[in-house]
């Protein structure tokens, strides 16, 4: 059986290929490609050397995950990706979002793109990720549509991920706007989802940009959406939830933005409306300032602060108490 050491020869490639065999936001991984580089990591896998930081059983572990790998077949759905004009940006390229630096062992062993990468390159100032509710209401949608106007008008980059609800409201008013938008998908650029907003999608593609650190053909699941949450949040210097439940996916990028010392907010709603209840949530935390108009929101990136320790145990005692609900995402 060939080694992937014997076809793949350079960093770039090597990163590719790691992400068709690891699963995203794997720590283990994270840490040796961060400490050996791409090439050296996959040269280890094949080798019954020690692995830093492992006992001989961890290590058996990590190892299995490539043993399931054909090293050819990878090597031609790279070949595939190029064909398809599908990039792939890795870190030290011009356009690599150097936000997502910030993730340390977290960041992403590579960004899969359609569309125009170029965005990427701007001040992190510049982005702004709406989420919010797949099951939104009329209010909701009216407000997420009204921000995201307003911020593509002002030049802000509109980040969201592409779902129902909220976010699609967010990424058709920027795009009605002639705005920019970026839509962070759980699964492979060259596979829409959800399907019902596969038109949506392909015009964020043409007129925007598509990215995800899972390749091609890969298909959302459960820890992918978890996994992209954190990409969401480290993107953008603001976070912005219009309308979310208490356990959501839409919680978990406010979380993930705050863990990273960026800026949320939150849009108040309804005290009748169970999607008012994660924003009403984040505020009474103080995680996030109320939001309600685009002028806001660029407030409360200019105000923000690194966290008051009082304020970070207050937060922390309760994602203790709620961290079950990261699982429940989809």
């Amino acid at each position: 059986m060939t080694n992937l050491s014997d076809v793949v020869q350079d960093e770039r490639t090597a990163r590719m290929v790691l992400s068709m065999i690891v699963e995203p936001d794997d720590a283990v991984t994270g840490r040796l490609l961060g400490k050996l580089g791409a090439l050296e990591l996959l040269r280890l896998a094949e080798r019954d050397d020690v692995v830093p930081g492992l006992s001989n059983v961890d290590a058996q572990v990590w190892r299995s995950q490539f043993e399931r790998s054909d090293a050819r077949t990878l090597e031609q759905n790279v070949v595939e990706a190029e064909r398809a004009g599908i990039g792939a940006l890795v870190p030290g390229d011009k356009e690599w979002p150097s936000a997502l630096d910030d993730l340390a062992d977290r960041r992403p062993y590579v960004l899969w793109a359609r569309g125009t990468t170029s965005f990427l390159a701007r001040p992190l100032s510049d982005f702004v990720t709406i989420t919010g509710a797949r099951a939104s209401t009329s209010y909701g949608d009216h407000v997420a549509g009204q921000l995201a106007s307003d911020l593509a008008n002002a030049e802000r980059i509109i980040v969201a991920g592409g779902a129902y609800g909220i976010e699609g409201a967010a990424h058709r008013a920027t795009l009605a706007s002639g705005g920019d938008t970026i839509a962070v998908m759980a699964n492979g650029v060259d596979r829409p989802y959800p399907m019902g907003h596969r038109e949506l999608l392909e015009r964020v593609a043409d007129l925007g940009l598509l990215v995800s650190e899972v390749p091609p053909a890969a298909v959302p699941t459960r820890h992918r959406f978890i996994a992209r949450a954190r990409l969401m949040a480290a993107l953008s210097a603001t976070t912005v939830v219009v309308e979310a439940g208490v356990r959501s996916g839409s919680m978990t990028v406010a979380r993930r933005a705050h863990e990273l010392g960026r800026a949320v907010g939150a849009v108040p709603g309804p005290v009748t409306s169970a999607t008012s209840n994660g924003p009403h949530e984040l505020l009474e935390l103080k995680i996030a300032r109320i939001v309600s108009h685009s002028e806001q929101i660029i407030g409360v990136r200019q105000a923000e602060r690194p966290t008051p320790v009082g304020e970070r145990r207050a937060y922390e005692h309760t994602r203790t108490a709620t961290s079950r609900s990261d699982q429940r995402v989809l």
